[in-house]
């Protein structure tokens, strides 16, 4: 295959336009001034108080940075996922099932070799990743929802994308782990993957959003509300915090989560970090440690979609671990990726959410392990924003959950 130029390949498009985002400019307010919260409108959660200072409406804080926002493929029907091939070439997956290759300016026909998918509602093909081995093995995984007649469950295929003599295709497709148990549901399958820098995978999962659903979160003989480890061939590591325990699923890493749709790696620690679905409040970035305990449903920010209180109304609890920054209202996080380049110094060192709900990118400024300052991009839009990733030119990359959806670069003006 050859070499795709980005910026060229979108020019090409007869869809490609580009605009301009808005200049970041002012100066940057104290992190402890908690008059200038970027977060202005009341929260759900009226009579909770954080854990701690700065866990919640974080300062405005501005990169002074003038963007601009450039087609690079359009016509894709609710794009979820996308990975960055090495030879430039950029997968795509389509929530109804459907994975493509965008390379050398064209988008091809949907990719033979993809398991069957429920693409009902917020099922179907999910997040994708590619094998740390990639370049010598051809390895694709994907996440998806499963049929399972009258139930469904989520589940991890990987398959050899074969790019050479005819249409690209994915070769011995293997479906190497399911969610359990299935539950008749369309809603909260997680999906994002991750692998670790010691090569093994990790699943982000939900709990399926329905009552029998919400229990199993805290149980530890299924994986509902889990985010879950195995190796790259679906078998479990020894040193996951339950292997060997009767009773528990030995591929469980933490549990207590909601609904996980946003991961990656800390560039600097390697430890995962998680953005996932609240209630009508109580969206969460954790930092998501061996064997622990994030709450759901026992305390979380926020309340319940029809009002009142989620269980007891708790938000804190010995043995359980709080988020560390939450948003209230919601900013529905698809994804998030840390940005870690040189292209725009000005943010390097930040966390990009993208936003569902709000239809914003935000961007976090940290302090170690503290998130001390929020700015919201890409307003001016006025799409649903779903995966996010930065690509080999340092440029970030982002899919809009749309009908007729998109991915677009944003880079400097």
């Amino acid at each position: 295959m050859k070499s795709l130029t980005l910026a060229a390949a979108a020019a090409a498009l007869a869809a490609c336009n580009s605009a301009p985002g808005q200049a970041q400019s002012g100066k940057a307010q104290s992190a402890g001034d908690a008059a200038a919260a970027v977060e202005t409108r009341p929260p759900n959660g009226r009579n909770q108080t954080p854990a701690f200072p700065g866990q919640t409406r974080a300062p405005q804080v501005k990169a002074n940075v003038a963007y601009e926002v450039t087609d690079v493929v359009g016509g894709l029907d609710h794009p979820w996922g996308l990975a960055f091939l090495s030879d430039g070439g950029l997968l795509i997956t389509e929530r109804a099932g459907r994975l493509r290759l965008f390379a050398n300016g064209k988008l091809s026909a949907p990719i033979a070799g993809v398991p069957a998918v429920d693409a009902r509602d917020q099922g179907g093909l999910l997040g994708l990743t590619l094998d740390p081995a990639f370049a010598a093995n051809g390895l694709v995984y994907l996440a998806f929802s499963e049929p399972k007649g009258a139930t469904n469950n989520a589940a991890v295929a990987r398959g050899r994308l074969v790019t050479t003599a005819g249409a690209p295709r994915l070769e011995n497709v293997t479906t190497i782990w399911r969610q359990t148990p299935a539950l008749a549901s369309t809603k909260h399958f997680g999906g994002r993957l991750v692998f670790g820098r010691d090569g093994t995978l990790f699943i982000t999962g939900g709990e399926r959003s329905d009552m029998e659903g919400r229990v199993q979160a805290q149980r530890m003989d299924g994986t509902l509300g889990k985010i879950v480890r195995i190796k790259a061939d679906g078998s479990i590591p020894a040193d996951n915090p339950f292997a060997g325990k009767a009773g528990v699923r030995p591929e469980i890493f933490s549990i207590g989560h909601r609904n996980v749709l946003g991961a990656a790696l800390h560039p600097r620690t390697g430890e995962l970090w998680a953005v996932e679905h609240g209630p009508r409040g109580g969206d969460e970035l954790n930092i998501v440690r061996k064997g622990r305990d994030y709450g759901w449903t026992t305390i979380t920010y926020g309340i319940e979609y029809q009002g009142g209180p989620v269980g007891a109304g708790m938000t804190q609890k010995a043995g359980m671990e709080q988020p560390i920054y939450y948003w209230d209202p919601v900013i529905a996080p698809g994804a998030m990726a840390f940005y870690d380049t040189d292209l725009v110094p000005a943010w390097k060192g930040s966390l990009f959410v993208t936003g569902l709900g709000p239809k914003y990118l935000a961007r976090l400024t940290l302090d170690g392990d503290k998130v001390v300052g929020e700015e919201r991009l890409l307003t001016e839009l006025g799409e649903r924003l779903r995966d996010i990733v930065v690509g080999p030119d340092g440029a970030l990359y982002i899919t809009t959950d749309e009908g007729r959806g998109r991915v677009i670069r944003v880079a400097p003006k």
